[in-house]
């Protein structure tokens, strides 16, 4: 195991795609649920401890190399926003072309081969781990930084919130990180033997619903 490419895979600069998705921060902003550090660290509290743990479960459970097409389905089911699957769809899509470049694999084009249009992001990004030499708690930090990382960044454009500000954020939230991957790498472990049901299922309404509204904006900053 190379640990160093934890590093390369939870880069902001992996062009993966990230960077043009705000995890639903854009919409939370418009409608003032976001307006500075405090309700900032909020937003990605809750994304962190719902959509954050599925996700990171999802990516643990392709690390330990649980059937891809099993885990996108119930990626399906743990998504009930068409707009959030296009995007989760989209960034699988422009994940793999940046992980079968940086580390090419038989498991990633098998992927690639049967999710032309994209797998969602969480399933390639556990493939991707796997391929990279990384383990199930590995892919399972990975995807949780990224579930808060990505509103953090975007807040910083949207608002011109303070960078330092918006870096301790992700500070404070780092003793729940940990929380949060290692309750996604368990529930991995759970998958192999007791099928994908076993994932969790944690919902974030508000975040589902604030993604159908902000798909139908006309004028936008972000993807999603």
């Amino acid at each position: 195991m190379s640990r160093a490419a934890l590093l390369v895979l939870a880069d902001g600069r992996f062009p993966a795609g990230g960077h043009a998705h705000s995890g639903g921060a854009e919409a939370a902003v418009k409608a003032g649920r976001i307006t500075g550090a405090t309700s900032l660290e909020e937003f990605c509290r809750g994304r962190l401890h719902t959509a954050g743990l599925v996700s990171a479960s999802l990516a643990a459970a392709g690390a330990l190399g649980v059937d891809p097409v099993a885990l996108d389905t119930a990626a399906d089911a743990r998504t009930p926003s068409p707009a959030l699957r296009v995007a989760a769809r989209r960034l699988g899509r422009q994940l793999m072309r940046a992980a079968r470049a940086a580390w090419p694999s038989a498991e990633l084009d098998a992927v690639a081969r049967e999710f032309p249009k994209g797998a969602h992001q969480p399933v390639v990004l556990g493939v991707a781990a796997r391929a990279a030499g990384l383990g199930a708690e590995d892919a399972a930090y990975c995807s949780a930084y990224e579930a808060v990382s990505g509103p953090a960044t975007a807040t910083v454009r949207l608002l011109s919130l303070d960078p330092f500000d918006a870096t301790a954020v992700l500070a404070r939230l780092a003793p729940e990180l940990d929380l949060v991957a290692r309750a996604a790498a368990d529930a991995a472990r759970r998958v192999v033997d007791d099928g994908v049901d076993a994932l969790p299922a944690a919902s974030a309404p508000l975040l589902e619903i604030s993604a159908e509204a902000h798909a139908a904006w006309s004028v936008r900053l972000f993807a999603s």
